[in-house]
C-alpha cells in the first residue's frame, strides 16, 4: 500500500507525533482497512497545469517506476 502524501510547506514539521496523529485520524475517519500504513511529508506535490495533483508521479515515484509522460506538469517557479 502506498503512503499516504503531505505537503509540508516550507518548514516541515515532520515529527513522530504529528506523522503517529495523522495517521490515527485517518484510521478514525477512514477504517483501518483503508487508511494509510505511512505518511512521506513532501515540499512540494507534482501538479498539472490546472492545479490537480499527479497521482501517477507520486505512485511511480514511490515504486521506482519511470515517470512516463511529464508535459503537463506545472512549471516549477
Amino acid at each position: 500500500m502506498q503512503p499516504a502524501f503531505v505537503k509540508a510547506g516550507t518548514s516541515p514539521v515532520t515529527s513522530p507525533e504529528l506523522r503517529l496523529d495523522l495517521l490515527g485520524f485517518s484510521r478514525r475517519r477512514l477504517g483501518a482497512s483503508v487508511a494509510p500504513k505511512a505518511v512521506a511529508f513532501m515540499a512540494r506535490l507534482p501538479r498539472t497545469r490546472s492545479g490537480k495533483i499527479m497521482r501517477r508521479l507520486l505512485k511511480a515515484r514511490e515504486l521506482g517506476l519511470p515517470l512516463g509522460d511529464t508535459s503537463t506538469l506545472e512549471a516549477s517557479e
